[in-house]
């Protein structure tokens, strides 16, 4: 996605891919170019995605899918599990700005967010199950 700069913000590319599917909900890959605020957040609303658990831009609520009490209580018991948005930096990289020199670092998945992920693939196959 390219958001180009003007009167909406700054100039703004974020690359993403799919990596795993759960019906309504979906693990992506964010990649940027550009590192503005909320990029990732606001390039996945404008694209009908918002983050889980994100309140600023409706991630707190089902936005797709039944909102029959199963699956209700099912979403709300996740988002109980995971009480922010579900955003994880995995690699960050940069050029230090002294030294000249680049800087990785790299963050393992949090354990929430790794165990919402699980009860989602759980949900998945148990639906697949049903069919």
């Amino acid at each position: 996605m390219t958001f180009p700069e003007g009167e909406d913000g700054k100039h703004a590319i974020t690359h993403w891919k799919t990596i795993e599917q759960f019906y309504y909900t979906t693990l992506v890959e964010c990649q940027l170019e550009t590192g503005r605020t909320h990029q990732i957040r606001v390039h996945m609303k404008s694209i009908g995605h918002t983050l889980f658990g994100d309140p600023r831009y409706g991630g707190n609520q089902i936005l797709k899918g039944t909102v029959y009490s199963k699956y209700k209580q099912f979403v709300e018991n996740c988002l109980r599990m995971i009480p922010r948005q579900a955003l994880h930096a995995k690699v960050l990289g940069f050029v230090h700005p002294r030294t000249r020199e680049f800087m990785r670092f790299e963050s393992e998945l949090p354990q929430d967010m790794t165990d919402v992920l699980q009860k989602w693939r759980t949900y998945v196959a148990a639906r697949k199950e049903l069919l």
